[in-house]
C-alpha cells in the first residue's frame, strides 16, 4: 500500500453493514459537524460557553428525540440514533451530550412516563430546539447511589411543593424544562417520581459550576428548589410506582448512546496522529516510519474496530426487541474507556504540539475523562457487570 493511500480507519466496513438510513443521517450529521461545528469548538471550549447556534441545525436534522414517533420526531431507529451520537461526538462530547439530554433524558420520559398534554405540551417544541429540557437525578451527595436522593416532594392541595438541590446538571441554566426526580414520602426508593419543572417557577434556580477542566463547550449546573411549587399536572403520571425504574430507563437510553458516540471522539483522535505522523519528519523520515509510533497506532486502531463492532451489535439488538441493561452496560464501560485510552496515546504521538487546541486529542482526552464518569461511573458498571456474572452483589446496602 502506498504511504499516500492509508487504509479507511473503518477497517471492517462497518458503514456496509449499518441500514441506509442510518448511513444517510450519519452522513448529514457529519457535514454538520465538519462545516458547523468544528470551526467553532474550540473557541467554545476556551471560552466554556456552549455554541448556541447550532441548535436550529441539529434540530433541523432531526436529532432530538430521535428515536420517538410523532410531535414532530424523526422516529429513526436506534441504530441510525447511535450512528449519529457518533458524528456529533467526534466533534466534541458537549455537543452529542446536548442531544443525548434533550432526546434521552428528556424527551424519551415525557414520551414514556408523561400524559398526552404533558406529550402535546412540550415534545413539539423540544424536537425544534425551541426548548431546551435538562435532567436533574443526579446531587451533591447522591451519584453513583440515586437512591439516597434527598429532594423531597410534598402533597400541599392540589399542588406538589419540592424542596432540594442537584448537581452536575447537563444544560441546566440554559434549560426552560428541568425533569426532577424526587422521593414523595419516607425513604422508600419506590417513592421517588419525576416532576417537570419549567424555567421561571418561583423558588427554582440554576447556577453554573465553575472551573470545568473538561466538557468546557457544555453548561454544567446547579440546580436548587426552594419552596418550588407545581401543579399536579406537572408530575409524570407513568413514574408512580417505579421507583428508581423510570430515571434508570432513561440513562440506559443515554447510555446507548454514549457507547457509540465514545468511538467518534476516539476517530478524531486517531486522524489527527496518523496524520501527524504522516506528516512530522524526525531523523530524516517520518516518525511514523518508527516501529513505536505503528505499534501504538495500530493499538488505537484494533480499539476502534472492537468498539465498533460492539456498537453495531448493541445497535442491532436494541433495535431488534430492546438490548438488555447489561449489554448497554458493558458496550458505555468497554468504549468510554477504549476513547480515553485511545486519546491519550494519540497526544502523546502528537508530542508537545498535542497539549495546544489546535490539535483534537487533548481536547477529547479532557472531555472523556467526565464521559469516563458520567451516566454510570466506569467502576459501577464494572459492578453491574459483575453481578450480572456472578449473581452476587457487591454494592453496599
Amino acid at each position: 500500500m502506498s504511504p499516500r493511500d492509508p487504509a479507511p480507519a473503518d477497517l471492517f466496513r462497518v458503514e456496509e453493514k449499518l441500514p441506509e438510513e442510518a448511513r444517510l443521517a450519519r452522513r448529514s450529521v457529519a457535514r454538520l459537524v465538519d462545516e458547523q461545528v468544528l470551526p467553532v469548538v474550540a473557541r467554545h471550549c476556551r471560552e466554556g460557553t456552549f455554541p448556541m447556534e447550532l441548535v436550529p441545525a441539529m434540530a433541523g436534522l432531526g436529532l432530538f428525540g430521535m428515536t420517538l414517533h410523532g410531535h414532530g420526531c424523526a422516529g429513526a431507529s436506534a441504530t441510525t440514533y447511535g450512528a449519529c451520537m457518533q458524528e456529533l461526538e467526534r466533534g466534541d462530547s458537549a455537543i452529542r451530550s446536548f442531544a443525548s439530554v434533550q432526546g434521552a433524558l428528556c424527551m424519551y420520559p415525557i414520551d414514556a412516563f408523561g400524559s398526552p398534554e404533558q406529550q402535546a405540551r412540550y415534545l413539539p417544541a423540544m424536537a425544534r430546539g425551541e426548548l431546551i429540557g435538562c435532567f436533574g437525578l443526579t446531587e451533591p451527595d447522591a451519584g453513583s447511589d440515586p437512591a439516597s436522593l434527598r429532594t423531597r416532594a410534598r402533597r400541599d392541595g392540589a399542588d406538589w411543593v419540592l424542596d432540594g438541590s442537584k448537581a452536575w446538571i447537563t444544560n441546566g441554566s440554559i434549560a426552560g424544562l428541568a425533569l426532577v426526580w424526587a422521593k414523595v414520602e419516607g425513604d422508600d426508593p419506590r417513592s421517588i417520581r419525576g416532576f417537570l419543572v419549567e424555567r421561571g417557577t418561583r423558588g427554582f434556580t440554576a447556577r453554573d459550576v465553575p472551573g470545568k477542566l473538561s466538557l468546557r463547550a457544555s453548561v454544567t449546573s446547579e440546580l436548587h428548589l426552594d419552596g418550588v411549587r407545581v401543579p399536579a399536572a406537572s408530575v409524570l403520571p407513568g413514574t408512580e410506582g417505579l421507583g428508581l425504574k423510570g430515571p434508570l430507563a432513561c440513562l440506559n437510553k443515554a447510555r446507548f448512546g454514549i457507547a457509540w458516540g465514545a468511538i467518534g471522539a476516539a476517530l478524531a483522535c486517531f486522524e489527527a496522529a496518523r496524520g501527524h505522523a504522516r506528516d512530522r519528519v524526525q531523523f530524516g523520515r517520518p516518525i511514523g516510519a518508527f516501529q513505536l509510533v505503528q505499534a501504538r497506532l495500530a493499538d488505537v486502531w484494533e480499539g476502534i474496530v472492537h468498539a465498533q463492532l460492539l456498537a453495531l451489535r448493541l445497535g442491532e439488538l436494541e433495535d431488534g426487541g430492546g438490548a438488555t441493561p447489561v449489554q448497554i452496560s458493558m458496550a458505555k464501560r468497554a468504549n468510554v474507556r477504549m476513547a480515553r485510552d485511545a486519546a491519550r496515546t494519540c497526544r502523546e504521538l502528537l508530542g508537545a504540539s498535542g497539549i495546544v487546541d489546535d490539535h483534537v486529542p487533548m481536547r477529547h482526552l479532557a472531555n472523556l475523562e467526565a464521559v469516563f464518569t458520567y451516566e454510570g461511573t466506569h467502576d459501577v458498571h464494572t459492578l453491574t457487570l459483575g453481578r450480572a456474572a456472578t449473581g452476587l452483589d457487591a454494592f453496599g446496602g
